[in-house]
């Protein structure tokens, strides 16, 4: 990238976070962190609608991050979105009007891919001894990893956070044993799914990475101890609390205005955290999701795309062809450049998008024959895909949903970040690539033209051959009859 600068943004359910660093010998160098705290969860009613007054907060925010980015190249850019983003049900008018004042489009990404990044930027930032265990605690949700080096082995997002939690049992502002005891309840209720997985795996050293959790260290800094998080400590913590009674009037030795309404439902999430899962110290790291973020920019440049390593994954699972798969992406890789010009399509954004989808077309091969395009696609839509955002794993899912059969337009979504247009046109060359390889065979295919002009797509196609695959172009003049009745036109042109 110009002047090796890359950002992240951190669009969090408490703060919003923005993180810049320069690439120096294949390493990150932190040259600026920007911090506003937003309590955006905090402005989400009971019907999951974000308020006028939150969404201005955030808002206002990255009006300053925006000024910030001006002077970073806009490839060198990612804005993230996270729990209270998932699930607010107007926060794509949020994001909306976020992306008019960024001039950039926001990600949101799951609580599982949300897991992962953080991983590794808790995993690119610490010395770490053997397997560790990862505790993220944020203002919607809180996240969970089990991991050696560099590499995950569980993930899970639960949907326990500091503003959240202090909504739903603080709210009254009474720092109640009744209170924290109904917090901490329902903590273990959000921890009971992974308790097995998690302790049968075990760890060596455990990391916390989050704002609560360093507040919760230099609290306990304050009082006394050594720096390293306890059961014993969080006990002493929630004592303290209770004897003062009520947050408004909390005060404890290094506890700031902005972590005050907030800090007893952290200390309750991490008092479950420590008796649910057994554990006796943890440690503050200061990398986080900001940090695995930059890491993974600085991957992909380095042709190291964990979403490729996805989809390999994936097909190993479903045990798809992987020489019908290599036919049809090679094709579809073929008619894609070569109309990617005249067509407008992204060859950032589209090419690599759709060489996924003809990899992975098949994988509903697993369920059976019969509607393989929606097999695929539901499979698609639904799996955990580590570094796939949502928009991302929306489209590629449509691809693979459209790749055959007649096309039922009433089924297609509009998908953020991603042009309507766009998507269609990689619709129609991934089932022309699938059209010309239905017969399973290396070598088949001649030198195929093609040339495009609006809507009409002419393919160009050697006589002989014509003559030679009756069968393939049965399949080519099915697919006029499809392209027709979605108005588009596909003209054969035959040649000698």
């Amino acid at each position: 990238m110009p002047n090796n600068m890359l950002a992240a943004i951190d669009l969090g359910s408490n703060s919003f976070h923005m993180m810049v660093a320069r690439v120096v010998d294949g390493r990150l160098q932190v040259v600026d962190r920007l911090k506003e705290r937003v309590r955006l969860a905090e402005g989400m009613d009971e019907f999951k609608n974000l308020s006028e007054e939150a969404m201005q907060r955030g808002l206002n925010c990255l009006a300053l991050f925006a000024e910030r980015m001006q002077s970073i190249h806009p490839d060198a850019i990612r804005i993230t979105g996270t729990y209270t983003l998932r699930v607010a049900h107007n926060a794509q008018h949020f994001i909306e009007r976020a992306k008019l004042l960024l001039g950039h489009p926001i990600e949101i990404i799951s609580g599982l891919e949300e897991a992962r990044l953080i991983y590794q930027g808790v995993s690119h930032t610490q010395h770490t001894q053997g397997r560790m265990l990862v505790i993220d605690i944020g203002g919607g949700s809180t996240e969970l990893i089990i991991g050696e080096k560099y590499l995950p082995m569980a993930l899970t997002s639960r949907k326990m956070g500091c503003v959240t939690f202090t909504k739903q049992f603080f709210s009254n502002g009474k720092l109640s044993e009744k209170n924290f005891n109904a917090a901490i309840f329902e903590a273990m209720h959000q921890l009971e799914p992974i308790l097995t997985q998690f302790t049968t795996l075990g760890w060596r050293q455990c990391l916390g990475s989050s704002g609560t959790i360093k507040t919760v260290k230099e609290l306990l800094l304050a009082a006394g101890g050594d720096g390293q998080i306890t059961l014993a400590g969080l006990e002493h913590l929630k004592q303290q609390m209770v004897q003062q009674k009520y947050i408004a009037e909390l005060s404890l030795p290094e506890l700031t205005d902005d972590r005050r309404p907030v800090i007893a439902a952290g200390v309750s999430i991490l008092i479950a955290l420590f008796q649910g899962l057994g554990i006796e110290h943890m440690d503050y790291s200061d990398g986080a999701l900001r940090e695995g973020i930059l890491y993974e920019f600085a991957s992909r440049q380095e042709q190291h795309d964990t979403r490729e390593q996805t989809a390999k994954g994936l097909a190993d699972m479903y045990h798809i062809d992987i020489p019908q798969a290599h036919r049809v992406k090679k094709t579809t890789l073929a008619l894609f450049d070569a109309v990617c010009v005249d067509w407008q399509l992204s060859y950032e954004q589209m090419r690599p998008l759709i060489s996924w989808a003809a990899a992975l077309h098949e994988v509903g091969l697993v369920i059976n024959f019969s509607a393989i395009q929606r097999h695929s696609s539901y499979i698609l839509q639904n799996s955990d895909l580590p570094g796939f955002n949502q928009e991302e794993q929306q489209a590629l899912a449509s691809l693979v949903r459209f790749h055959r059969k007649a096309i039922k337009a009433y089924e297609f979504s509009p998908i953020p970040n991603y042009d309507d247009q766009a998507i269609w046109r990689c619709i129609r060359i991934l089932r022309i690539a699938v059209a010309l390889n239905h017969r399973r065979m290396d070598e088949l295919l001649p030198h195929i033209g093609i040339r495009v002009i609006g809507d009409t797509m002419t393919l160009i196609l050697p006589n002989r051959w014509c003559e030679n695959n009756k069968l393939l172009m049965q399949n080519l003049e099915r697919e006029q009859k499809y392209m027709k009745a979605m108005l588009w036109e596909l003209v054969l042109e035959v040649v000698n």
